[in-house]
């Protein structure tokens, strides 16, 4: 599903001016339904759209991507075969598969590789859900947005299971919700936007007795950042033979989002099913690469890491003085209640050239991707200064 640009974010040179008159086809009514993804305001668009000039900097803390960028290891690897673009990529990912099969220490046959994990969870709704036998699938809420994408684009039921009073998977409620239709369950560990994870055990009880025609899917996007003794590790469950699929991307710790790969790791039966619905040379040959080159360099994730587990002790110690509550996170943001509109805070926070989000279905909140330490107190300057003039 690609997303959809807002009027104000494009222009055209020319006006579309038709000199007839025609119905508009009918599309699917699920599609109706759907609404564009809408991803954190790229700095181009907030310089044009409030007219500050290019004096002001902006801080861009809205899309948990990694602000130290990629490994140069990645960099030099991309630029090694640029001359050979003209040459279509590697339909397979033969050798980035074999990587991870190393990587991971697991056969590559239990791969399959996407332009981005939300490529793998498209792939999930074409394979297992069919509108005609009854099936639905279900998410918590909130959670990562493609989930319910994922159900409606395959005019599916699904269930939006609401998380518990500190903003964690009710994973006994979800499972209260399963059925004889159900085919999908997916859990964000750690979640976004709320950076909360569940446990191993969790998990555990989730998958005991769970019927063999239900997937549970563990979206790992922010796996990197998350404490292991915590947090669920996906791959156990793999490599037991349950059915369960395993996410993880590029875009977060090894800071590739601008390239867009990711993968899913599953058993081979199940792996073989999503490389069915795959469309031809879907992850491009500089992806490829650079994820190859990026498993390679282990200090560029310790890094990350490192400034991450900073970045959370300052911003808490901030939002601790200033008496905003916040959800204690796994992963590379934060969300905080400051007890206000979050969108009218987000748009002066945005004024100041700090760009936020916020939505997500909770009113006073807005999440914040934790960035540098100057990052960081450029944007807990500027949330002083707004909370103060409210």
């Amino acid at each position: 599903m690609s997303n959809a640009a807002s009027s104000s974010s494009l222009s055209s040179a020319v006006e579309f001016s038709p000199t007839r008159h025609c119905d508009a086809p009918p599309t699917r009514q699920s599609v109706t339904k759907l609404r564009p993804y809408v991803p954190g305001k790229p700095i181009e668009d907030v310089k044009r759209e409030l007219n500050l000039d290019d004096s002001v900097e902006i801080v861009k803390l809205a899309s948990n991507e990694n602000v130290l960028g990629p490994s140069h290891f990645a960099v030099e690897a991309m630029n090694r075969v640029l001359d050979g673009l003209w040459l279509y990529p590697d339909d397979s990912c033969f050798a980035l598969k074999n990587k991870l099969a190393e990587f991971w220490k697991i056969a590559p046959e239990t791969l399959v590789v996407g332009n981005g994990s939300d490529e793998i969870i498209h792939f999930l709704g074409m394979t297992f859900l069919d509108r005609e036998r009854g099936d639905e699938m279900i998410f918590a809420e909130p959670s990562f947005v493609q989930y319910r994408a994922c159900a409606l684009l395959a005019d599916c039921n699904f269930h939006a299971v609401p998380l518990t009073a500190d903003m964690r998977h009710d994973l006994r409620a979800m499972k209260e919700r399963v059925n004889e239709n159900t085919r999908l369950i997916f859990i964000a560990n750690p979640n976004n936007p709320t950076g909360t994870v569940v446990s191993h055990e969790e998990v555990a009880e989730l998958l005991d007795g769970l019927p063999a025609h239900v997937v549970v899917v563990l979206d790992q996007a922010y796996y990197e950042y998350a404490d292991p003794d915590v947090s669920a590790d996906g791959l156990k469950f793999v490599r037991e033979g349950h059915n369960v699929v395993v996410l993880h991307t590029f875009s977060k710790a090894y800071a590739l989002a601008g390239l867009r790969v990711g993968y899913g790791i599953a058993r081979p039966e199940i792996a073989n099913a999503l490389q069915q619905v795959r469309g031809p040379f879907n992850v491009n040959t500089l992806a490829q690469v650079a994820a190859i080159a990026s498993l390679d360099d282990l200090e560029q994730v310790i890094c990350a890491c490192d400034l991450n587990e900073d970045g959370k002790e300052q911003l808490g110690a901030a939002f601790d003085e200033m008496g905003l509550g916040y959800v204690p996170t796994q992963a590379n943001f934060i969300l905080v209640d400051v007890g206000r509109d979050a969108k009218t805070v987000e748009m002066e926070l945005m004024k100041r050239g700090v760009i936020v989000r916020t939505g997500f279905g909770l009113s006073t909140r807005l999440r914040v991707t934790i960035g540098t330490r100057a990052m960081n107190e450029r944007f807990i300057s500027s949330l002083r200064e707004v909370l103060a003039n409210a």
